[in-house]
């Protein structure tokens, strides 16, 4: 891992977060990553994003918002 670290410009802390799902794959990682790797940094924010999606929508049906049925106050003439 250090060596994999390195290359990255990272420490191993910050690396081995990533590794263990302990932290996600910031922008900044992402072109760390496309500069090692070759992979567009947009495909891996792009999956990083899928992932928190998919961790999100496991708790959809505990979120609870009533759906929109007018124009707010505050949009219908109001500053």
């Amino acid at each position: 891992m250090t060596d994999a670290a390195r290359v990255l410009g990272v420490d191993r802390q910050t690396l081995s977060n990533l590794l263990n799902a302990r932290s996600g794959i910031s922008p900044e990682m992402a072109i760390r990553l496309e500069k090692a790797f070759g992979t567009p940094a947009r495909e891996w924010l792009t999956r990083q994003l899928d992932h928190e999606l998919a961790e999100a929508m496991q708790k959809a049906d505990g979120i609870d918002v009533q759906p929109f049925t007018g124009v707010p106050n505050d949009v219908q003439g109001g500053v």
